[in-house]
């Protein structure tokens, strides 16, 4: 079957702020690519990485979208458009894809991309075992140098969202310091814990980015994100909080739209409290879910009952948000057949980065809602880079607030990671029914099995409270007046190439 006809992905709930967006302040309003044009925007985070094969933290991923791309990449409809390839077909049992590489695209440095690059690539990401779906790939070969042909082990109709993985030349010895790809922007320099600089790559084989040199400055201190807007260091931040944004002068457009993924209290399940489903439900039980979201961002985030966020409408069950009601005595009663009480209190630790106060403000609300079952919760904030070592890679804590976002548009990215042998599965979670609905899901051929078995994944982590579901966080962007073109993703990207200087 031809590629462009399985292109339409199911997030279709977020389009009408990617609408709004541009209609606010579209390109069609803006001026030409100028060659003198700048902007600096603030991230919250150093990259954890310049390899986009070995990439893991969502901010990380947000910035070499504008660097790096794939045989297809996702644009801000929720489709999946042609990048380094030009046309794509997949066999009827969906195990064999065929790709058209686009004529003329180069990399960075100037050297034309080749069918041997895009086969380097893809068996490179799938050693480098960051995308679990591509362990699927049993051969990749070259019929000839315009043609790239994918075998997999099995049947994936949702393999095509995989395939945004970065092409890189197989000449670059080194990429993790010298990043070389084929997206709007190139990069130029890094300057650890203080910037990443990139400019427009001139030979793109699109529609050219609108700001020339792009700063991505690092704002380790979200205290000092309002200064340093209006202070002129940064001219936009992606994430400003719901009190941040009523600081801000008319001197900012604040576009609003959905982070597009699952905060959640994550439970370590070798913790020894939370391997005992009951604890993990009285949690559940104490959660005042919109207490929470009127004290994060005034009521404006979307609740959430499992690990899918609303933009994946096709696979978002809303109705898991009202499997656990507020209910202080039930919550008492599970602590108390599971051993706790006022003479032995359930006493953990939840680990959160300092530079997102979203998470911060948020386990501030957790910690109170839970010591009225008589639980208490104590907030260890580090930095980010800690979080990232410590918490997510080496699975050393007890708790973490944090939201987990989707690297590719299917539900797979959101779900392969509490498979339990998932090298990816921070929370330890183990459960053998969640295996097998997750294996079903990915040998389905049909997609309407296909949708069912994800599903009934999304229930069984609801039903054994694997994690206390919270919402899909709202995001406020913060954008100087002098710049105009933002544009919201179903995915954590940061398009910095749709910008452009206002009139």
């Amino acid at each position: 079957m031809k590629g462009r006809k399985v292109m339409k992905k199911a997030v279709l709930p977020i389009i009408v702020l990617s609408v709004l967006t541009a209609a606010l302040g579209g390109c069609a309003g803006g001026k030409a690519a100028d060659d003198s044009s700048r902007i600096t925007v603030g991230i919250p985070q150093d990259l954890d990485s310049l390899d986009p094969h070995y990439m893991t933290a969502a901010g990380t991923k947000e910035v070499l979208f504008n660097i790096f791309e794939g045989l297809v990449k996702p644009d801000q409809t929720g489709d999946l458009v042609p990048a380094v390839a030009e046309d794509w077909t997949i066999s009827e049992d969906a195990a064999r894809y065929t790709f058209t590489l686009r004529n003329g695209i180069r990399f960075h440095d100037g050297k034309a991309v080749k069918a041997e690059d895009v086969r380097y690539s893809l068996l490179r990401a799938q050693e480098a075992g960051m995308i679990p779906a591509l362990e699927e790939i049993a051969s990749v070969n070259i019929p000839d140098k315009d043609h790239i042909e994918i075998e997999l082990n099995t049947h994936d109709a949702d393999f095509l969202c995989n395939l945004t993985c970065a092409v890189i030349p197989e000449s670059n010895a080194d990429p993790s310091t010298n990043p070389i790809g084929t997206g709007p922007y190139k990069f130029v320099s890094r300057s650890p814990q203080e910037n990443v600089i990139v400019t427009r790559f001139d030979d793109y084989w699109g529609t050219p980015a609108g700001i020339r040199d792009v700063t991505f400055r690092i704002e380790a201190n979200a205290d000092a994100v309002v200064m340093d807007l209006e202070g002129g260091s940064i001219d936009m931040y992606a994430r400003v909080t719901s009190a941040q944004k009523e600081q801000l002068s008319d001197r900012f457009e604040v576009y609003s739209g959905a982070m597009n993924l699952v905060q959640a209290l994550y439970l370590n399940h070798k913790f020894a409290p939370f391997a005992d489903e009951r604890v993990r439900k009285a949690l559940c039980c104490c959660l005042d879910r919109q207490g929470v979201m009127d004290f994060v961002s005034d009521g404006a985030g979307s609740a959430v009952g499992s690990s899918m966020y609303p933009a994946f409408s096709k696979y978002f069950l809303p109705e898991l948000s009202n499997l656990y009601s507020t209910d202080i005595e039930k919550a008492r009663e599970l602590l108390a057949e599971a051993g706790f009480d006022e003479s032995n209190p359930l006493t953990f630790s939840v680990t959160v980065a300092s530079n997102y106060q979203q998470h911060v403000d948020t386990a501030q609300v957790l910690a109170e809602q839970f010591a009225k079952a008589g639980v208490v919760m104590k907030i260890q904030t580090v930095e980010w880079n800690t979080w990232l070592s410590e918490t997510y890679t080496n699975r050393n804590y007890e708790a973490t607030v944090v939201g987990v976002d989707a690297s590719t548009l299917s539900a797979s990215a959101m779900l392969s990671r509490f498979v339990s042998d998932a090298g990816n599965n921070f929370i330890n979670y183990d459960n053998p029914a969640y295996d097998t609905a997750y294996a079903t899901a990915r040998m389905a051929v049909d997609d309407a099995s296909k949708t069912a078995a994800y599903k009934e994944c999304e229930t069984i982590l609801a039903k054994d409270a694997a994690n206390v579901y919270i919402q899909d966080l709202p995001c406020f962007v913060a954008l100087n007046k002098k710049y105009t073109g933002y544009v919201f993703y179903p995915l954590y990207v940061q398009d910095i190439a749709a910008l452009r200087l206002a009139d």
